[in-house]
């Protein structure tokens, strides 16, 4: 049985179908959970999370956007990310201020930087929007989601072979969209 036709078992609310659909993804979505969140405890709330918004909400699945596999993995990974941040702010709200009463603010990018940084994901994400839809889910997989391009090639069900060559591909297309739109490269030093 293929994910999506599990999804849509999952959709028309059959028996035992969000258990088929959860023991083919929960392995890989606890290990991608788990590799954001560090925290084992954090990692399984994210994929209950993400298992329950699937089984509430199985109609946000959009098949022009990918598999069933690359918008289960990028849920588990925003909803990780998420997950990391709000624990972040939950320790720092719990900090105690340090020895001289002033509270301690760990070094980030100016505005200036920030606003940069902004700029560049744009010019980014546009680019992966031109790139063909079983490139674009390879370098997701892997670059977003954290996975390894055997991993990619498993949860893709495609050859390791075929995954090397479109993401080698998709690099490619993407230094050419780019070339002259993103540079970040370090300019101290040069004249």
């Amino acid at each position: 049985m293929t994910d999506a036709t599990i999804l849509r078992s999952v959709a028309a609310r059959e028996p035992r179908a969000l258990d088929e659909f959860y023991d083919r993804f929960a392995r890989r979505a606890y290990s991608l959970a788990r590799r954001v969140c560090v925290d084992e405890t954090l990692a399984e709330d994210v994929v209950q999370e993400v298992f329950l918004l699937v089984w509430r909400h199985p109609e946000r699945y959009d098949p022009a956007r990918g598999s069933v596999s690359t918008w289960l993995m990028t849920m588990v990974h925003h909803r990780a990310v998420d997950a990391v941040r709000r624990e972040a702010t939950r320790r720092r709200h719990t900090v105690p201020p340090g020895e001289d009463g002033a509270e301690w603010l760990p070094p980030g990018p100016g505005a200036d930087e920030a606003a940069l940084d902004a700029v560049v994901a744009g010019h980014v994400r546009e680019a992966l929007g031109a790139l063909p839809a079983e490139q674009r889910e390879a370098l997701t997989l892997a670059y977003f989601g954290g996975f390894t391009q055997r991993e990619v090639a498993s949860i893709s069900g495609i050859p390791l072979g075929t995954v090397k060559s479109r993401m080698f591909t998709a690099v490619r297309t993407l230094r050419g969209l780019l070339e002259g739109r993103v540079d970040r490269g370090d300019e101290e030093g040069t004249s």
